[in-house]
């Protein structure tokens, strides 16, 4: 083969690639529905990102810039395409945002031509990633995403250590976007989410103060803050709305997943627990419920997780993790959930309004205890035994 035709190929295989169809699993557990792909992976990414395409520059057609994960992604619906604002990862270790876009939202998923370009904030930030999307009530699409900094308070022989603070941005075409200042607040924040309407005329966030970049610390769990002014948006007062617990898949950690979706019985939310086990940090995906008109206020929290990893899903970059900070809701009621597996691949499972909100409020609540847990089982189990089949 000639190198023409070497690109052609290139080309052609990817093309063929990015077609291919996503079908539901064969398991269902009557809450949502996983499907057999993921949608997004390192080899998604465009040809054109990763091989320079000039024979006298590349004689070999060897890939110069590595692609190593594509994860963490926001989610919008836009000129009726679902639109993903991914975290892709670089075989530097630097992240970036890419939006990648799909005609039904299961599969055939290919990027922009090109990565967003995101303005920088006073001293650039070393890393970016993790962007929440929420379409306000005040006219714009806002992107809040984690800033990572080298701590420059540490000694110059720990390249280790970082701060981490919430970037701000706005955009209305999803092209162009306008860097706002980022969040100030008294700890350091990550997995901050904007809420899409205003509280008591005030801007509303969901915050996870921390007091390291890894480390809660005494950071409770999910927090709530109202802010004035979202182009110079400060943290005064923050409450905690979604406490973390002892022996709990939330135990380490927990934090806001994407924006809240608004019903007749509250508001829904997905979020990520955290707990350690002798493999390391799990990451799971749970589910609680919020007032309609307090969403500050917890009227619903299920036991346990939604979705953990399961499967090949347990296996990447960063093992036994799911992460989510997308979904996307179409006027029938249908419910995307875009999540992540361990730091390498994106996926999506689809579920209903109607679905999720039957499970926060008719799952049983967490007892804390392990005698509470069979309490609740046994309480199901004799309510079951007329139902049970004969042998």
């Amino acid at each position: 083969m000639n190198y023409t035709e070497k690109i052609n190929k290139l080309f052609e295989d990817h093309k063929t690639f990015l077609r291919t169809k996503n079908s539901p699993t064969e398991e269902n557990n009557g809450i949502f529905q996983r499907y057999k792909n993921p949608i997004l992976t390192a080899k998604h990414t465009p040809i054109f990102w990763r091989y320079d395409l000039n024979e006298q520059r590349n004689p070999f057609l060897m890939e110069r810039i590595g692609i190593n994960a594509t994860l963490n992604s926001g989610a919008i619906k836009f000129d009726d395409k679902y639109l993903l604002v991914v975290r892709v990862e670089g075989a530097d270790r630097k992240s970036f945002f890419a939006i990648a876009e799909s005609s039904n939202g299961i599969d055939n998923f290919h990027f922009w031509n090109q990565p967003i370009i995101m303005p920088e904030y006073n001293e650039p930030a070393t890393n970016v990633y993790d962007m929440r999307l929420t379409r306000h009530e005040d006219g714009w699409i806002y992107g809040l995403f984690c800033v990572e900094r080298q701590d420059s308070s540490t000694p110059s022989s720990d390249l280790s250590s970082a701060v981490a603070s919430a970037g701000i941005a706005r955009t209305k075409d999803m092209k162009t976007w306008e860097r706002l200042p980022d969040l100030m607040a008294k700890s350091q924040q990550r997995n901050v989410v904007l809420h899409p309407e205003f509280v008591d005329g005030k801007y509303a966030l969901y915050t996870r103060p921390q007091d390291g970049f890894i480390d809660t610390g005494n950071g409770g769990g999910i927090g709530w803050a109202l802010v004035d002014d979202i182009t110079h948006a400060k943290v005064e007062d923050e409450i905690i709305i979604d406490r973390r617990y002892y022996h709990t898949i939330k135990e380490v950690k927990n934090g806001e997943g994407p924006h809240p979706i608004k019903t007749d019985k509250g508001w829904l939310h997905l979020a990520h627990g955290v707990r350690n086990c002798a493999a390391g940090l799990r990451y799971v995906l749970y589910m609680y419920m919020t007032d309609l008109k307090d969403p500050s206020k917890l009227i619903a929290s299920p036991a346990g997780h939604l979705m953990g990893p399961i499967g090949e899903e347990r296996i990447g970059d960063v093992s036994n993790v799911l992460f989510s900070n997308g979904w996307i809701v179409d006027d029938n009621g249908q419910v995307f959930i875009y999540y992540a597996s361990s730091d390498t691949r994106m996926h999506v499972a689809t579920s209903t309004i109607k679905q999720l909100t039957d499970y926060c409020l008719n799952t049983p609540p967490d007892g804390f205890i392990s005698a509470k847990s069979v309490e609740t089982i046994n309480r199901q189990i004799m309510l079951n035994y007329q139902f049970v089949p004969k042998d």
